[in-house]
């Protein structure tokens, strides 16, 4: 038990996300499992394979910023309650930067809440950026990008996420500058291709490199024929759990023609 503690000790000095399963009902309460993202463990539910679910599962949660109760069978069954237990993450939850007081940014902030991001909005034009217009927001600031990254930029990781809704040279040119700047783990930039097209000439002038420009998603979200703004952000998130896990999508980025597809009836 004391490596257990070792390792949640250690992870949460050096801030490393780590998360503490603990089983409270059903056999063996009392036992704990702490885990980090990339696996690293120690400590035991009962047995193997109910560690390895439960520990999936806990990293789930984990990159998420979440903590709660869950139920399993002995052996790890999903479908069974047998026991429970709590899993409490040792992490903030990732952020979800928002450039843009547009159609899009409600629905995108509301998708961004349920898969657990800090959704925080930026936009300089106070009469657009309103708490009234975006009370799911967590936080909405009147501001230009170089202020919102001025207090983000050290925090942004892996699991957080810049969106940049604006079609504004202005506006979406010094965000993306910035965003690449970070170690943030995706960047999905709106816009047609032929927007894109003119985006990626001043980018380029303002001395971005190919390398850097291909950690950008743009136009934004996975290829499925998205059109209204719950839909569009529903594809964003789905490109963005797909960009962290590393799974093979089909994203807009990839394509040609036109994203807005008409569908005959």
């Amino acid at each position: 038990m004391s490596e257990l503690y070792d390792l949640l000790r250690d992870a949460i000095i050096d801030e490393r996300p780590v998360v503490l399963v603990t089983v409270i009902e059903g056999p063996n309460t009392g036992a704990k499992l702490a885990v980090e993202l990339d696996g690293s463990n120690s400590g035991t539910l009962g047995n193997l394979e109910l560690d390895r679910v439960v520990g999936r599962d806990a990293v789930g949660e984990l990159e998420a910023g979440r903590s709660g109760v869950r139920h399993y069978g002995v052996g790890g069954q999903t479908n069974e309650s047998d026991l429970s237990v709590f899993i409490e993450s040792f992490a903030s939850p990732p952020i979800m930067l928002v450039f843009g007081a547009v159609d899009f940014t409600a629905a995108l902030a509301r998708a961004g809440k349920l898969l657990g991001f800090n959704v925080v909005m930026a936009d300089p034009r106070a009469m657009f950026a309103t708490v009234k217009r975006f009370p799911m927001v967590d936080k909405v600031f009147v501001a230009w990008p170089d202020e919102v990254f001025d207090i983000y930029a050290d925090r942004l990781g892996p699991n957080d996420a810049v969106c940049i809704l604006t079609h504004d040279p202005k506006f979406d040119v010094l965000a993306v500058q910035r965003a690449l700047a970070t170690d943030v783990g995706y960047i999905g930039v709106m816009g047609s291709r032929r927007t894109h097209a003119v985006r990626l000439k001043r980018l380029s002038e303002a001395g971005v490199t190919p390398v850097e420009i291909n950690r950008l998603m743009a136009p934004i979200g996975l290829d499925i024929g998205s059109r209204t703004p719950e839909e569009v952000a529903v594809s964003v998130c789905a490109e963005i759990i797909a960009n962290r896990t590393g799974h093979a999508a089909p994203s807009l980025r990839d394509g040609d023609g036109t994203i807005h597809r008409v569908v005959e009836g």
